[in-house]
């Protein structure tokens, strides 16, 4: 079966899961941010999620917040069966999307400039619903992941194979290591404080506004620019014109 590990959708900027073959020194994703006026700010987890995926977002949820500069609540959510974005906030979903490759996308919309205006993340029950996957460990890892992506964190490392670094943000085959991939580490919380270093004049968490946003499918993410088949790493860019685009990084699994 050829699956995707994992896929990121960003809104007028980057993404995740290019393929490196070494731990990243710093994993900002873009320099995207939430603007704000103060440190810690509180973001919005939206749940629209069934009840086997409720315990793991409250576990990302609990991971994300022991950050120094910023705090997460999980609140009801207000997105339909597509997962639409809301401003300000980030919508979390579930649904069998299909046997399209991917197990979690995460997608963040700019404001302007670096500014993040909204995000959502979406866990692919398809392959959730299958023995392989269908484990704490895989949907754990994945959420805590696909929310690390909203702030703004890009992964520490994308090879597979190599030994596990002890972060959600670190690809792998085995999400329970050792060291196991299921939680943040210490760097991925040194990084938000570097990303989150300064203040903004204006806040874009709890901006109201309408957001562009993408699919499921490659044909709703746009033109293909760049393939490579050494990394298996796939780029799409939907220009929705006024400034505003989706630019969406694929890694698929051989």
């Amino acid at each position: 079966m050829r699956l995707k590990l994992l896929a990121a959708a960003v809104t007028a900027a980057a993404a995740t899961l290019s393929l490196a073959t070494s731990a990243q020194a710093s994993h900002s994703w873009g320099g995207y941010h939430w603007a704000r006026t103060s440190n810690p700010f509180t973001l919005q987890l939206g749940d629209n999620l069934s009840s086997n995926w409720k315990t793991y977002l409250s576990t990302a949820s609990s991971d994300w917040s022991s950050s120094a500069v910023l705090d997460t609540t999980v609140v009801t959510g207000q997105s339909n069966s597509s997962c639409s974005a809301t401003s300000g906030r980030v919508e979390v979903c579930n649904r069998t999307y299909g046997n399209n490759g991917w197990l979690g996308l995460a997608s963040i919309s700019l404001s302007s400039g670096t500014h993040i205006s909204s995000g959502t993340v979406k866990v692919n029950d398809t392959y959730f619903n299958t023995s392989t996957y269908n484990t704490p460990s895989w949907r754990t890892m994945v959420m805590c992941q696909e929310v690390g992506h909203t702030f703004g964190l890009d992964h520490q490392d994308t090879n597979q194979t190599n030994a596990n670094l002890g972060t959600c943000m670190d690809y792998t085959n085995s999400p329970d290591g050792p060291p196991s991939n299921l939680h943040p580490n210490s760097h991925d919380y040194s990084e938000l404080s570097t990303i989150y270093s300064h203040v903004d004049s204006s806040s874009t968490v709890g901006l109201a506004a309408g957001v562009p946003a993408v699919g499921n499918s490659k044909k709703s993410w746009g033109k293909r620019v760049e393939h490579s088949d050494s990394t298996g790493v796939d780029t799409y860019v939907r220009d929705f014109g006024k400034g505003n685009s989706v630019i969406t990084y694929v890694f698929w699994a051989r």
